[in-house]
């Protein structure tokens, strides 16, 4: 089958690229190894996940919520707005495709995708002029390599499996991993009646939704050192030293982080109160597991029924894009951003910017316009 644009993905950056082409009158087919549209939200999420930015900063190309939605959405609420805007922007993928190879012919200048339809077992081809990677960064759940994790005689599971503490009600069960999700996963668990801590191996800014809104808001107008010195006071003011519940915080601002690093602040949902009351205890690295042991830095051993990875995803392009010069061997766009977004041989991806949804929406107007402006060239 041939057809201008081929995007891989039916998450919100295939969304949004697709929807972002419609407008342009610009034909395209997005192939979905799933049954669903952002089925990392609808699958692989917990239940009381919420979008920790305010709306504003969530919006998909074109389509901006109701006036009368919540400033900070609820996980059930975004994933209806993912489904009104298939259907508002006519997008219908195909779902079940399985990529399994994508190349560039140089001769015809098109892209060949091979994808295997899940229900049938047939192998189908699309030939496009254009190819967009919109898989994202979130693709596969990561799990570190810890030695004697493959001993472990307790339950191991990846935060994309993980949907609410009610299975480790009264266990004891270990979060490894610090960032928003590990944080929120943590105080869910204590919620349900587990016994839980979590392993925080690295200075981590701890922050407010509030506080982080009016950074992003500030950030428009201010200068960044401006913006990280208000937003550290504020944190001071409102947590206190954390260091001596085993929380320190960077030398460098939250927002220098996240702009040079890609490394977001915690936005505390409450686990920060908790681990004061001693609710959730904070521990060092790990060393090593023996069995249902955890040895962790300074030698001290724990016993845990469960461990729960949130130490974050991979992309899966590399696995079946072919001689490429967009992403590297780990599947992240070789360019820094703002251009990480174009390749040659008319290749792009969306979704890779570690810029969440805002950066998503970035970069499926600037892929559409690109293509636009391609076609009217050509």
């Amino acid at each position: 089958m041939e057809v201008v644009v081929v995007i891989v993905g039916a998450g919100p950056a295939g969304l949004a690229t697709s929807a972002c082409l419609n407008v342009l009158s610009i034909s395209n087919i997005v192939l979905e190894k799933d049954d669903c549209n952002g089925s990392l939200w609808k699958k692989r999420s917990y239940d009381r996940l919420k979008l920790h930015l305010a709306k504003e900063f969530c919006e998909l190309p074109h389509l901006p919520y109701p006036m009368d939605t919540p400033t900070y959405i609820s996980k059930d609420l975004f994933i209806d707005y993912l489904d009104d805007y298939e259907a508002h922007f006519n997008i219908n993928p195909r779902y079940y495709r399985l990529v399994e190879s994508a190349w560039y012919n140089k001769i015809t200048k098109k892209w060949h995708v091979k994808a295997k339809n899940l229900l049938s077992n047939e192998v189908e081809e699309y030939v496009s002029e254009f190819l967009v990677v919109a898989t994202g960064e979130n693709a596969k759940g990561f799990i570190p390599n810890i030695t004697g994790l493959h001993n472990y005689e307790g339950e191991i599971a990846h935060s994309s499996e993980y949907k609410n503490g009610g299975p480790f009600s009264d266990k004891d069960v270990l979060v490894v991993g610090c960032g928003n999700s590990g944080m929120e996963i943590a105080y869910d668990l204590k919620n349900w009646g587990a016994r839980t801590s979590i392993v925080i191996e690295n200075p981590v800014h701890v922050l407010t939704k509030e506080m982080v809104h009016l950074a992003m808001v500030l950030d428009r107008f201010l200068p960044l050192y401006l913006v990280d010195w208000l937003v550290t006071m504020l944190a001071k003011l409102t947590y206190g030293d954390l260091s001596k519940y085993g929380i320190v915080r960077p030398a460098k601002g939250a927002f220098y982080i996240k702009h040079t690093t890609n490394r977001s602040p915690v936005i505390d949902v409450g686990s920060i109160q908790a681990i004061k009351n001693g609710d959730i205890q904070v521990l060092p690295k790990i060393l090593s597991i023996d069995k249902r042991n955890v040895i962790v830095k300074g030698g001290k051993i724990y016993n845990f029924d469960a461990i729960i990875f949130a130490t974050g995803y991979r992309s899966t392009a590399k696995d079946w894009l072919k001689d490429d010069d967009l992403l590297n061997d780990e599947g992240m766009p070789r360019k820094p951003f703002p251009g990480h977004w174009k390749g040659t041989n008319a290749l792009y991806c969306v979704g890779f910017s570690r810029r969440a949804l805002a950066g998503i929406s970035k970069d499926a107007h600037n892929i559409a316009k690109d293509i636009e402006m391609t076609l009217k060239l050509n």
